[in-house]
């Protein structure tokens, strides 16, 4: 069966929510890791989480709206992605809400443990988040081991891989057998470090770029080192990627404007001209994120087991009513959430400095009210 135009907007669609979540969030995990390296004491931490203050839980949208419709318009995608990544799943679900929480609650008590405690749950769940998500897209651009097939007594059958179709038709599918230790390769382990590195980047640069004195410069000193490293490393997982995994040869041409992109925000950075750098980088997480959709070729999840095993979007697909009225629905509220966000960043686009961070932290004092015992 050949792809529907609804079929081929709805990945579409997914691929520019995933583009929104990696390049705002991303720089709000940069942040994360970096604070405790840029920051020299606990006003500059409160200028760091500052920047990304008024825009965190805004960015988290489009996770949620990428994995929601997901659900909807490719259910068995969705099913087939979760059916052997139940731990990654709850694993970055649980990194998540303690992020949440170190945002949230770090101001509530107004001590120094407190604040200390939460900053650095803070900075290791955006250190390990970032290598889950990079270890994810890693896996989703290499292929999963995924078989067609349906389980007996607890054990899996496979189909025949020439038998695909008439296994499909006779009730078995997707899933992915290998379980959670498979996720990890040397090509998806290199793509969460090179994750790592990207995130670490885009985070300096955005500090910088959000900030003013020597709070920034120290920030474009760190990005310029940076921004090297994620060069180099991009370099190399690019050209693996593409010539080991892609299913699509039109994937090279994001991947080329991608790495012009990295390269430019090198050359920018080492100039000390920082906007120019951030908004090169940006642009670089962004295409390469087009890259890794365009390697899946007409498949929402490749099989490394055997080819034959490919989930197509065709087969993942929900039904055409479903997706005309998904997309009555898109047509309305993504231009919404496209500006509510674009207003937020506009609304907080002024740089600020250490002096407009007060002196004495906010939050209650660490002692107990004592009630009276009603008689």
């Amino acid at each position: 069966m050949e792809l529907t135009f609804l079929q081929i907007l709805w990945f579409i669609l997914i691929a520019v929510l995933w583009i929104g979540y990696l390049t705002l969030e991303g720089f709000g995990f940069g942040v994360g890791m970096l604070i405790p390296i840029v920051s020299k004491n606990d006003r500059e931490r409160r200028l760091a989480l500052g920047t990304i203050g008024p825009h965190w839980d805004g960015n988290e949208v489009f996770l949620l709206t990428a994995g929601g419709a997901t659900f909807a318009a490719f259910p068995a995608w969705y099913a087939t992605m979760f059916s052997g990544m139940y731990t990654a799943l709850v694993l970055i679900l649980l990194l998540l809400i303690i992020r949440i929480c170190a945002l949230e609650w770090r101001g509530k008590i107004n001590t120094a443990k407190w604040r200390n405690t939460w900053d650095t749950l803070h900075t290791t769940v955006a250190w390990l988040a970032t290598l889950v998500w990079g270890v994810a897209f890693g896996n989703l651009v290499q292929g999963m081991a995924i078989e067609v097939g349906h389980y007996e007594n607890g054990v899996f059958k496979a189909a025949d891989p020439n038998a695909v179709d008439a296994a499909l038709k006779a009730g078995d599918n997707h899933f992915l057998t290998g379980g959670f230790f498979s996720l990890f390769t040397p090509f998806t382990v290199f793509s969460g470090l090179v994750f790592l590195a990207i995130f670490a980047t885009h985070g300096a640069l955005y500090m910088a770029i959000k900030t003013r004195g020597e709070f920034s410069v120290r920030n474009m000193e760190l990005a310029k080192k940076l921004t090297l490293v994620t060069v180099a490393g991009a370099a190399i997982w690019g050209l693996w990627a593409n010539f080991a995994y892609s299913a699509n040869a039109l994937s090279i041409i994001p991947l080329l404007v991608a790495a012009l992109a990295f390269i430019a925000a090198a050359f920018f950075a080492q100039q000390n001209k920082d906007v120019a750098a951030f908004f090169a980088s940006f642009t670089a997480i962004a295409f390469a994120v087009v890259f890794v959709f365009l390697t899946f070729g007409a498949n929402a999840l490749k099989s490394y087991v055997n080819e034959k095993y490919n989930l197509t979007l065709v087969q993942a697909s929900a039904t055409s009513p479903t997706q005309t009225i998904m997309t009555i629905a898109a047509v309305i509220f993504v231009p919404i959430v496209l500006g509510y966000t674009f207003w937020a960043y506009k609304s907080f686009a002024a740089r600020m400095a250490v002096e407009n961070v007060p002196e004495k932290p906010a939050g209650l004092g660490p002692q107990v009210r004592a009630f009276e015992t009603a008689k």
